[in-house]
């Protein structure tokens, strides 16, 4: 199924919940991913876009957290992860519903009291603090610090949409097994660049925004993580620690090898019915 023929069905689909709910629109892009993944390119089972599936994610990041953590193993089962917007749709809702604990930043008031609503149980279970607040390289270690999370944790997770890179170099309070951090699949290898630091700047709705795979290979880099692949939308970067990745993945670890385009039309992809996490009784 060609790019062409998928976006010609988004164009005559324009609601976002009757894209979701389209059943034809679903078996094309359900037919155009199983055609992608079926690439020689993608045949090494040390690349982990094969892996990906979609629970509670925006795309396939669920799955490729999952295999990651696999591959490494967990240590304090803790995440943090920001903006989360409504948290009905993020990275760490699946881990939140497998017992992990962790704590949710976002800048919205409407998100974080949707937030206090539909998480109430695991909020009062003491798993899941959540914290409003515009985030900046300023206040990222505060406010972490604030949510009772530091040291040593598994996951964090950013997508603020702009200054994603600046965030993430400023952060200390907490040291990450994980990063899954958004990209700009815009900018391709082996261009370089990051938007420059703007603190109360927030996405215009364009491509100028965050920073290139190869800039925020070049950060992890300095961080002490290598990039061990990205996701099938072109969106999200996923890093891992230089001492636990061992040779759990694929080599070797640059943008030229893991970038994917930017294909946003697969987050119309669902996952079935729509989401409403909840906890769950272990049987």
């Amino acid at each position: 199924m060609s790019d062409a023929n998928l976006l010609q069905s988004l164009v005559q689909i324009s609601n976002y919940h009757a894209l979701r709910s389209d059943q034809g629109l679903q078996m094309q892009l359900q037919r155009f991913w199983a055609d992608e993944l079926a690439k020689p390119r993608n045949a090494d089972p040390k690349r982990l876009l094969r892996y990906g599936f979609k629970m509670y994610s925006q795309c396939d990041e669920d799955g490729i957290i999952q295999e990651i953590f696999r591959r490494i193993g967990t240590g304090s089962r803790a995440f943090v992860e920001f903006g989360v917007e409504t948290g009905i749709e993020c990275n760490t809702v699946k881990l939140l519903i497998e017992g992990w604990r962790g704590l949710w930043l976002d800048g919205s008031p409407t998100n974080v009291a949707q937030i206090r609503s539909h998480f109430d149980a695991f909020l009062r279970e003491g798993r899941l603090e959540a914290i409003q607040s515009f985030i900046t390289a300023e206040n990222i270690n505060s406010l972490i610090r604030q949510g009772g999370i530091t040291g040593d944790i598994d996951l964090l997770s950013i997508d603020i949409d702009r200054n994603d890179y600046w965030v993430w170099q400023a952060i200390e309070v907490v040291r990450p097994r994980v990063v899954v951090i958004e990209y700009n699949a815009t900018l391709r290898p082996p261009l370089s660049g990051v938007v420059p630091y703007e603190p109360m700047q927030t996405w215009n709705g364009s491509n100028y925004f965050g920073a290139s795979l190869e800039a925020l290979v070049r950060l992890g880099r300095r961080k002490g993580y290598r990039l061990v692949g990205c996701s099938f939308n072109g969106a999200n970067a996923f890093f891992v620690q230089e001492a636990c990745a061992a040779d759990h993945f694929l080599d070797p670890p640059t943008a030229e090898e893991h970038y994917e385009p930017p294909r946003y039309f697969f987050s119309y992809l669902s996952a079935g019915h729509r989401a409403q996490p909840g906890p769950f009784v272990e049987v």
